[in-house]
């Protein structure tokens, strides 16, 4: 008889060829243990204790609580489990059976991360309307200790303003063209805007005066995004990059005002910039692929351009990391309160650089190993990056569909966030890129997304000219928690204060309104 009879196949009927066979590895799946030794480590890698035998039905609390005592914490901290890069949100037990690579005869390793040890309330109400602005806001950002706020938009100017009185501090007035971009250097002391000519003016956001005798001139066509070198690779942080879509990215030093070199190799507009934690630069182009660069020679000028990421079907809109918040925030922390007659220590010089490189290694762990990069594009997806380590992709995220506008990842970078033109607001994990949420509400495109300091909510502004809140802690993440209505149009602005205590909205409708609690 022949192998084909064998098999019940007709060799002359077309039938399709049989499945491939599973091997027994993989019909018969090992079964769990009622306990297994488990090791928890860091973010660095470096490991809390002894290895502890545990229970396959511990739950995520009692996990919490176990780290707590391995560190010898006298007050209990939250902690999030990964297993994997998969959260233990119930037990380890549920989350073991969802995971296929699992070899139970050797060691657990299980990943602890800090979280937010305070808790922002959610914004509720608009406490201030600022007018002042003539035409559409189009920008709208926080400096990184939640001091002070700048907006830039349609009338060409840039305007400071103090947040406690919800006064207008500084109108700086220069350029010529309407203002696109803007940007705050992570020590708070330099603010940059760009406008539609190209030129790039540093401001004093303390005297809202020029830093420097005239603008940036460099770019060809107008810049589409800036941003500055992270504190703990550069304490003055004095170095500026910033893309453009004469398809070129230019450093530039801010107290000089020279360019110290340009990168060129992209074949289209370059639509976004981030300047990574290790000294990479990662630029996003309209000629669908993300480049990493090496800027840094002997001569600080150098342009090595280490790989190419592509994917991508259409231009890429957007791109965010995981440690952006701590990057942002540079050594900045929210205020301690201290007792009335007690002195504080003066800080030495290095101290700003040893704090922010301690909250960036928090998150991404020693080295930058886990740094973590997302690109939106008008594809309708978004993709996940270990930029540092390999070109391709960790997971393609799907779903959206529209073109991906905003995206953000929360500060701890547990979560993702992503706004489209689809009216949706997604949520996913920000270690595996696995789908959490669809938050449904919005009757227009979404414009912008933004998170709270201590993760826990997300603010989503529209086209439909609101604002709506969404509690990811809460039992229905996916239903707007609140609606603020009070825009007379379209909301293209929007940020929460890094130290939590509010949100800003820049309207379309030419005002700027606070919203707190």
């Amino acid at each position: 008889m022949s192998g084909f009879a064998l098999l019940g196949i007709d060799p002359d009927a077309g039938a399709a060829p049989p499945k491939k066979q599973k091997t027994i590895k993989e019909v018969v799946k090992p079964a769990m243990p009622s306990s297994l030794i488990t090791s928890f480590q860091d973010s660095a890698g470096e490991r809390a204790g002894a290895p502890v035998d545990l229970p396959v039905g511990t739950n995520s609390k009692q996990l919490e609580q176990l780290v707590n005592a391995l560190l010898g914490n006298a007050e209990p901290l939250p902690y999030a489990i990964y297993v994997n890069n998969v959260e233990v949100e119930t037990s380890l037990s549920e989350t073991l059976q969802t995971m296929d690579d699992v070899n139970y005869e050797e060691t657990l390793q299980l990943r602890y991360q800090p979280l937010s040890v305070f808790r922002v309330r959610p914004v509720t109400r608009c406490v201030e309307t600022m007018p002042g602005h003539t035409d559409a806001i189009l920008h709208i950002t926080y400096s990184p200790d939640g001091t002070r706020l700048a907006s830039g938009g349609g009338d060409t100017t840039v305007r400071f303003w103090n947040v406690t009185t919800s006064m207008p501090s500084h109108t700086c007035v220069g350029h010529r063209h309407h203002v696109l971009c803007t940007a705050w250097s992570p020590d708070g002391e330099c603010f940059v805007s760009s406008d539609k000519s190209g030129e790039i003016r540093i401001w004093d956001p303390k005297t809202g005066k020029m830093r420097l005798s005239s603008a940036l001139r460099g770019h060809t066509k107008w810049v589409t995004s800036m941003c500055f070198e992270p504190l703990h690779s550069n304490p003055a942080a004095d170095r500026l990059a910033s893309a453009s879509k004469d398809h070129s990215v230019k450093v530039w030093n801010v107290v000089t005002g020279r360019c110290e070199t340009t990168i060129s190799g992209h074949l289209d507009s370059v639509e976004c910039v981030k300047w990574g934690g290790t000294g990479l630069i990662y630029t996003a182009s309209r000629d669908r692929t993300i480049k990493v660069w090496a800027i840094d020679g002997h001569g600080r000028s150098m342009q090595k351009l280490v790989r190419t990421l592509s994917g991508h079907a259409h231009r890429i809109n957007s791109l965010a990391m995981n440690c952006d918040y701590a990057l942002r925030t540079g050594a900045y922390q929210l205020a301690v309160k201290v007792k009335r007659g007690a002195e504080k220590n003066k800080e030495e010089p290095a101290e700003p650089q040893a704090k922010a490189l301690e909250k960036y290694k928090s998150v991404v762990g020693t080295g930058g190993s886990g740094e973590r990069l997302v690109s939106g594009s008008d594809d309708f997806t978004l993709f996940l990056w270990a930029p540092q380590e390999d070109k391709k992709p960790l997971a393609r995220l799907v779903g959206h569909q529209a073109l991906i506008n905003h995206i953000a990842f929360s500060p701890d970078g547990r979560f993702l966030a992503s706004g489209s033109f689809d009216k949706k607001v997604k949520i996913w994990c920000g270690v595996s890129g696995k789908f959490m949420h669809t938050l449904n509400g919005h009757v227009g495109s979404v414009y912008q997304v933004t998170w709270s300091a201590d993760s826990a909510y997300v603010v989503s502004a529209s086209k439909d000219s609101t604002l709506k809140v969404w509690n990811m802690n809460g039992k229905e993440p996916t239903k707007a928690m609140n609606t603020l209505a009070g825009h007379m149009d379209e909301v293209y602005a929007l940020d929460w204060s890094p130290n939590g205590s509010q949100c800003a909205s820049g309207s379309k409708d030419r005002t700027i309104k606070i919203w707190r609690h």
